[in-house]
């Protein structure tokens, strides 16, 4: 059952919805690009398939409602990657105090902008984040922050999408060794293909399980 919440920060009020499907061992916040919101189908898509997984999620709208007006118009905010990643590191916060996702462990979920950052903020709360999932993004624009990430990451690009792929090769060299750099033969920059959405859902939620694994080894 999705819950809508809204989190005040020091700047914006932001609205997000969040899905707890019984007890869980971790929780997913989604990082949308630029120009999307929550109801960007097809991170509700990814979403729906990590509680398939038994792992909640939050997408989150990273811009206030007038910010949105403005950034439509403007464009203003959409690459404001501080900002984005401020917000972002809010709703990481948020979430520690939440009665529902209390002292859980944070994957994160970033799509193009999103994506940076996603891994802005996973480089400013370390002992919060477990994992990073990128689809379609652009982990170039999180500079110098890829140097200072800790949590293991998945890069997901898309075949025909030859741009990004150089881009996130590129940005990989900056990550540490717990990266992975995963090709969707023949899809496009946003997975429109047949079966490209779904394998994306696939190997993102893979990727949560097996860093979840791997933390529960460490600390058991």
């Amino acid at each position: 059952m999705i819950s809508e919440m809204v989190m005040h920060t020091d700047h914006a009020t932001l609205a997000g919805d969040l899905v707890v499907p019984g007890p869980v061992p971790a929780v997913v916040l989604f990082a949308h690009g630029s120009g999307s919101s929550r109801y960007s189908p097809r991170n509700r898509a990814v979403a729906e398939a990590l509680h398939e997984k038994e792992l909640g999620t939050l997408l989150l709208d990273l811009l206030s409602e007038p910010e949105e007006r403005e950034d439509a118009a403007t464009g203003r905010h959409r690459f404001d990657i501080g900002l984005l990643a401020q917000r972002l590191v809010s709703a990481i916060d948020w979430l520690a105090d939440h009665p529902e996702t209390r002292g859980l462990p944070v994957g994160l979920f970033g799509a193009s902008t999103g994506a940076a950052a996603a891994l802005v903020a996973a480089a400013e709360r370390p002992e919060r984040v477990f994992a990073v999932v990128s689809r379609g993004g652009r982990p170039d624009l999180a500079d110098e922050a890829l140097e200072r990430v800790e949590a293991p990451v998945l890069l997901i690009v898309g075949g025909n999408d030859e741009m990004v792929i150089g881009l996130n090769q590129e940005a990989a060299r900056k990550l540490p060794d717990s990266h992975r750099l995963h090709v969707v033969p023949g899809a496009s920059h946003l997975f429109e293909e047949p079966g490209a959405l779904e394998e994306v859902a696939t190997v993102a939620g893979d990727w949560f399980l097996a860093q979840l694994n791997d933390l529960d080894r460490e600390q058991g």
